[in-house]
């Protein structure tokens, strides 16, 4: 069973494309079908999965307005070999086009319909603000994973996240859930760190996955070269805890499932 995380904080600089890519390549090396979707108009999740964004024949925008079939934007990240929606600035004038559109808020919804069957994990990397393309990528999703850097501000913009969670489940998505949260830029030797990944922990209790992603040279370095941690340097601290999240991803994914045979299955 598919399922499709909006990968999504509305403070910016907290992890979140890094997660998008290095997910997506870790399931991939993990044997999971995976489909990443770039909805930032930056295109920063396309540029680090290897593709030129400012060679694009076709992107994200081109599918929201319903000018081209989504099969036909989708192209291979290689070498990490997860299939790709890109995107770049053009998905900013998309987002403008749609404020005038009815159903603005679910074409990314129905373009992905026919593709359920396709993948098992669809991760969509949003932007850092709560626009258009934002609601789009939480009504299309199954549930929302969480990046949390371990800083000061964190519980305050992952508050306002949450709200705005609970007003797209109460408008639009009704089975919108929360995934998890993952503690991102961890550094062990500040205590600062130490003591929000507490709070979260305190706070979400098993929500929270069990993998810390650490601050890392390697993270940061590998998006220049057009490549997931993983490919750029398997054995780096970043590509390592990457690799054990997409382990604990398809552990919950199984429980999921399961879960949702059992319903189907009762009386």
């Amino acid at each position: 069973m598919s399922w499709t995380l909006a990968i999504t904080n509305q403070k910016g600089g907290v992890g979140k494309t890094t997660t998008a890519v290095n997910l997506a390549a870790a399931l991939q090396v993990l044997g999971q079908r995976v489909l990443l979707i770039d909805m930032d108009p930056q295109g920063n999740a396309t540029v680090s999965a290897g593709c030129d964004k400012s060679a694009l024949a076709l992107s994200m925008a081109d599918v929201l307005l319903d000018e081209a079939q989504i099969s036909d934007v989708i192209v291979q990240s290689e070498p990490a070999g997860f299939s790709l929606l890109p995107a770049n600035i053009e998905l900013a004038g998309a987002e403008f086009a749609l404020v005038s559109r009815i159903g603005r808020e679910i074409k990314l919804r129905r373009a992905l319909m026919p593709l359920q069957a396709d993948f098992d994990f669809i991760l969509i990397d949003c932007p850092p603000a709560l626009n258009t393309l934002t609601i789009n990528a939480l009504v299309a999703a199954d549930d929302v994973l969480i990046p949390v850097q371990c800083e000061y501000f964190a519980l305050e913009g992952l508050s306002a996240l949450l709200e705005t969670i609970e007003q797209v489940r109460l408008a639009l998505q009704p089975a919108l859930g929360v995934a998890g949260v993952v503690r991102t830029l961890y550094d062990a030797r500040n205590l600062l760190a130490q003591q929000v990944s507490e709070q979260l922990l305190a706070h979400f209790g098993a929500q929270v996955f069990n993998t810390l992603i650490p601050r890392n040279v390697r993270l940061a370095e590998a998006p220049s070269h057009g490549l997931p941690a993983w490919f750029y340097d398997r054995n780096s601290a970043g590509a390592q805890a990457y690799d054990e999240l997409a382990h604990e991803l398809i552990t919950r994914s199984t429980a999921r499932g399961e879960r949702a045979s059992k319903t189907r299955s009762a009386p």
